[in-house]
């Protein structure tokens, strides 16, 4: 029952099919099981307990909470040595709003050390391995929470998305992954990474479930003033199915095969699967329009969120010292006792980062470096804002093709292809409203696309990716292992 939708739960619970002690018991052994495979949590929370159910959709339902989002009693690393022993006093607002619904929390997944990783294999209880094949990533940050989703723990967990951090590993695990308009939900009790670029989002299995969750949690809340009033917003009431002169555009630069050099197999097939999406988009009334962007514009968006991700990172990290939090260094005075904790606790993807962040940060290097990728920020938003005064709605497909392997050795990716890998980005520059559901497989994986809308139009982008899903057969899959 644990791998069903929300409201086929809901329905079996309020019916007495099942109990929630006996759904929560189930989301325990399934835990148990995919740790051993895939290694996809830091906590089982063995104690765990059902609840009685109300007329709330997500009450006595199982769900799992990305690492990095504080939890009452509950060990809260941000899969990093720093916090190995954290265990926060308070929720997060996101967390709390959820266990005010009746949800349960039974387990807390891995991500990349604080979020600073896209691969899932720099957290500090190691490598998450994609529930699909053992040998490919899931892609990160959130890459332990879309594997439990994927292999069917329960069905939604809690993620964060500072530059594609749940759209990306939802596309790699064949599942739903969406980042609303910034501020929907609060992100206090997240730990902040880029605090202009952190988004809080859920990875489901279907379009309704991400909505559903997602009018829980979303809200106006005093601790965050980023957030905002959404109470006008219902996003599983806007699933009408009504797509009607509706109108997405692609990007022609990133989605043409002849302007990439050599491109491996799995890319061909990956645009071409896109393009047979566009044309089921057309049948069902939608209007599919191409359009250009200047491909130096393209080339620099991950050196864009690079170096302004690293920058707002350097600052937000810079609590971590082992005075206030984490293991206390034995050295004898403060400087040295920093030195030590960070040297130590730190993984080196995220002291390069660092380095980074203060390197561009520096006076004599400001100018040259972070104020000018504000303005091509600024650029690239004001380039999208233009084209959403036309269209609801961009469409691309995610990345250069299904999972990568985790050693790198059999994946050709050229400088040419970084742009269609990381144009997720785009989504964070602008705080818009994003969406990856899964559109088809490639050599028996699972490939993913991207519907991304203008800021406060969640509505309209989640009822556009729900009618697609409604017309593909890969709503609610479970991931089958292919070796």
């Amino acid at each position: 029952m644990i791998d069903k939708s929300i409201l086929e739960i809901h329905e079996a619970l309020k019916n007495g099919v099942i109990t929630s002690e006996k759904l929560v018991g189930e989301s325990l052994n399934k835990s148990r099981e995919i740790q051993e495979k895939y290694n996809a949590f830091v906590t089982i929370v063995d104690d765990a307990k059902g609840i009685d159910v109300t007329d709330s959709l997500v009450s006595g339902i199982p769900f799992g909470v990305k690492d990095n989002f504080s939890t009452k009693d509950i060990l809260t690393t941000g899969s990093s040595n720093t916090l190995n022993n954290y265990v926060p006093i308070f929720n997060a607002t996101a967390v709390e709003k959820l266990l005010n619904a009746g949800a349960v929390i039974t387990n807390k997944t891995v991500l990349d050390e604080f979020g600073l990783g896209g691969t899932g294999t720099t957290g500090h209880t190691g490598v998450v391995k994609n529930p699909w094949d053992r040998i490919r990533m899931c892609a990160g940050s959130s890459s332990g929470s879309a594997c439990a989703v994927a292999a069917g723990v329960y069905p939604f967990a809690l993620g964060s998305d500072t530059g594609d951090s749940v759209r990306k590993p939802a596309a790699y695990c064949g599942i739903v992954g969406y980042k609303p308009t910034y501020g929907m939900i609060s992100r206090f009790g997240l730990f902040p990474f880029a605090s202009s670029l952190d988004h809080v989002g859920v990875l489901t299995r279907n379009v309704e479930d991400a909505a559903i969750v997602t009018d829980i949690m979303k809200g106006k809340d005093p601790h965050d003033m980023t957030s905002w009033d959404s109470s006008n917003i219902h996003l599983k009431e806007a699933l009408t199915g009504n797509v009607k002169d509706k109108k997405l555009f692609y990007i022609k630069e990133l989605c043409d095969i002849n302007n990439y050099n050599n491109p491996s197999k799995e890319l061909v097939d990956h645009l071409e699967n896109f393009h047979k999406t566009l044309e089921l988009c057309k049948e069902l009334g939608i209007e599919i329009s191409e359009e250009s962007v200047d491909q130096k514009i393209l080339d620099a968006i991950d050196s864009v969120y690079l170096i302004i991700a690293c920058a707002e990172a350097t600052s937000n990290l810079s609590n971590l010292t082992s005075i206030i939090y984490g293991p206390r260094s034995d050295k004898k005075n403060i400087n040295e006792m920093m030195i030590d904790y960070r040297t130590k606790g730190f993984s080196p993807l995220i002291k390069r980062r660092l380095v980074i962040g203060s390197y561009v940060l520096q006076k004599e290097n400001q100018e040259r470096y972070f104020k000018n990728a504000q303005k091509l920020r600024r650029l690239i938003v004001d380039i999208m804002k233009e084209f959403f005064k036309t269209y609801d709605g961009l469409i691309l497909p995610v990345g250069i093709g299904p999972a990568k392997h985790l050693d790198g050795s059999l994946d050709k990716v050229s400088s040419d292809t970084v742009a269609l890998d990381e144009h997720l980005q785009i989504g964070n520059f602008g705080g818009f409203p994003s969406i990856t559901i899964p559109n088809g497989f490639i050599n028996n994986l699972p490939v993913g696309i991207n519907i991304t809308g203008n800021c406060f139009e969640d509505e309209n982008v989640l009822n556009l990716a729900y009618v697609l899903e409604s017309k593909m057969p890969y709503k609610n899959q479970i991931a089958k292992e292919v070796n």
